[in-house]
């Protein structure tokens, strides 16, 4: 008995070891189904398949100085296919995943908001994954239609619509959402308070522009942007800001509807943005209690508002009786004339502060007055990654004398040398041949884009790596809005695009962007990829977040090395894009290397089913 018992229990181990093998070959063969659809949840960026390229390396410290596009022969190696998402990643933003923020266990404080800041997956967490649309997914409504009205199947979310019922910020109709144009504070339309703002500033003709004064704005807790989206006809833009909260998909939609925005939150790191770029800051019961950390929130305006510029603030503070509304506003009427900020205008439930013109109110304060002057080696301009300061920015010393920004009025600015180009060393006449240059280049781009393009076709465009700006500039005549992004470890040029009355972010391109999912028409790539080989990062990586952020039916066009093009190019049909022209670019006095034009179309497929004709 003992010798039988001693056998049954060998052979047990051998049973389990087979089992064990039969199931693995099983998963094995589950997981590499040619469509990748069932598990593709758990295919992610830094495999074998990525290493042997080169790709998954964040710190190109690997000491190899080979590029990682190769030679461009044809026997390199070429994928097949990339896996498409599981459903529930249709809405994927990778540095904004909540589910990331729980998998990793990060120690956050959600009192400081920082669950709404950028936590960017490592490498082997990444999905390396085509994102779906969702099921029923159309081609956008065209502007300026969208402003007023989307498809519902593109944000099926109606929860707002339920929620914000009786302020008008959006409404149900059958396959489609409407935007009334209403919002917390203005739920008899935005056009109506906008005009209200304009008054209270005595702006010639209620036009909030100011004669071209005013020309850039934050709009903090946005909601759907209807505030935005209304300061257009204007000649105004916003950046429309808000995080991925309760009411989830507000930036979605808003950027759905044409309107520019971005998914940020005033929590511990600095905004995106330099300092000194918008005219007005705006917050309409944005709930955010600016009184905390010795009102660092409040100081990170200061820091982003021009001189002079001002911050409406809609809110029960402002008008309100009760004790604690009447508390809350002495504190923050307290902290703002320590600012140097002065009343403007205080009508009904709006009331708006105005910044002085020059430091000569930060010299008068009393010795030992919080909150301090920031110090002199903190430099405004740097803001990626970089902690808020509870701290007071001055002017420089060119800018107090002048008293003001001496920017020229909107739509002058656009062209004319703003007087920051001498903080880059940058002259007015390589400034000027700039622009010259860049509009002889969209204008051939748009000839090559030829009748894939109508008038109404582009709305929302991506400059990847602006510099001055000047690409968008050539777009002026064109019914569109440009999302200007400034390499955030290259010269401080994204000031240089806000001088010019545009907007734009900071960002590193070895990290998603903070959008959602096909919310860009065109994205622009000059030199964005060379630019990421010196760096050692991931241009695969690269290749799946423009085609996440890039709508379907949408274009790119990539201006780089001629290696960088035929490297894109083995992946068009993996990515389900469709090369339009490729043609060589004239010679470029800021390469060395003679570039291509490769222009790319994004076919239109759906979950479940093969790549549609994009049409035209």
């Amino acid at each position: 008995m003992k010798g039988r018992n001693d056998s049954g229990h060998s052979k047990r181990p051998v049973v389990l070891c087979c089992v064990m093998i039969v199931c693995l070959c099983l998963l094995f063969l589950y997981f590499s189904g040619s469509n990748g659809q069932a598990g593709s949840a758990a295919f992610e960026y830094g495999t074998k398949f990525s290493r042997s390229l080169g790709w998954g390396s964040d710190d190109g410290e690997d000491g190899s100085e080979e590029s990682i596009f190769g030679t461009g022969d044809a026997d390199d190696v070429k994928p097949k296919s990339f896996p498409v998402c599981d459903d529930r990643h249709s809405e994927l933003i990778p540095c904004l995943d909540r589910n990331l923020i729980y998998q990793m266990r990060l120690k956050l404080d959600l009192n400081l908001m920082e669950h709404y800041e950028r936590h960017c997956p490592p490498p082997e967490r990444r999905f390396n994954c085509l994102i779906p649309p969702p099921h029923g997914y159309k081609v956008p409504i065209k502007w300026p239609k969208s402003r007023d009205v989307v498809w519902k199947a593109n944000i099926p979310h109606t929860h707002l619509a339920k929620e914000k019922s009786d302020q008008n910020w959006m409404v149900e109709a059958g396959e489609k959402i409407k935007f009334p144009g209403g919002g917390t504070h203005f739920h008899h339309g935005a056009d109506k308070y906008i005009s209200n703002i304009a008054n209270m500033l005595n702006f010639k003709d209620n036009n909030i522009n100011n004669d071209g004064m005013l020309r850039t704005v934050l709009d903090v807790g946005c909601g759907v942007a209807s505030f935005g989206g209304y300061l257009l006809s204007s000649n105004v833009i916003a950046m429309s800001l808000a995080p991925n909260d309760v009411h989830q998909n507000q930036i979605q939609f808003a950027l759905e509807r044409g309107i520019p925005a971005y998914l940020g939150v005033l929590g511990t790191k600095r905004l995106p943005y330099p300092s000194r770029s918008f005219e007005l800051a705006h917050c309409s019961r944005c709930r955010i209690d600016w009184l905390q950390r010795d009102g660092i929130l409040l100081l990170e305006l200061d820091r982003l508002l021009r001189p002079g510029g001002y911050f409406a603030y809609s809110s029960p503070e402002a008008y309100a009786q009760d004790e604690e509304d009447l508390r809350i506003w002495k504190e923050m009427s307290a902290l703002v004339e320590r600012m140097c900020w002065k009343i403007a205008e205080k009508r009904n439930q709006t009331v708006i502060w105005v910044k002085p013109l020059d430091n000569d109110c930060y010299k008068r304060r009393a010795h030992g007055t919080k909150p301090p002057l920031c110090k002199s080696g903190n430099d405004p301009d740097s803001v990626w990654g970089v902690p808020m300061e509870a701290c007071i920015t001055p002017y420089p010393e060119q800018m107090h004398r002048d008293g003001g920004t001496g920017l020229a009025p909107w739509p002058a600015r656009l062209t004319a040398p703003p007087p920051r180009l001498a903080d880059l060393y940058i002259t007015a006449d390589t400034f000027e041949k700039d622009t010259e240059m860049w509009q002889q280049r969209v204008e051939n781009y748009w000839s090559l884009l030829g009748p894939k393009v109508k008038p109404d076709t582009i709305r929302n465009i991506m400059d990847m790596k602006a510099n001055f700006g000047s690409f968008a500039a050539a777009l002026k005549e064109k019914d569109v809005w440009v999302m200007n992004v400034v390499p955030h470890d290259g010269p401080s040029t994204l000031k240089i695009i806000y001088d010019r009355g545009l907007i734009g972010s900071n960002h590193d391109w070895c990290e998603a962007f903070s959008t959602y999912p096909r919310t860009y028409d065109l994205l622009h790539a000059w030199a964005v990829f060379s630019d990421l080989d010196k760096r050692g990062c991931s241009a695969e990586d690269l290749l799946l977040e423009m085609d996440r952020i890039l709508r379907p039916t949408g274009f790119a066009i990539v201006r780089d090395k001629g290696t960088v093009i035929e490297f894109i190019k083995k992946y068009l049909h993996a990515l389900h894009w469709e090369a339009l022209t490729v043609v060589d670019a004239e010679p470029s006095p800021e390469s060395e290397e003679s570039e291509m034009i490769l222009i790319i179309r994004k076919k239109l497929w759906l979950p479940k089913a093969g790549p549609q004709d994009s049409g035209t």
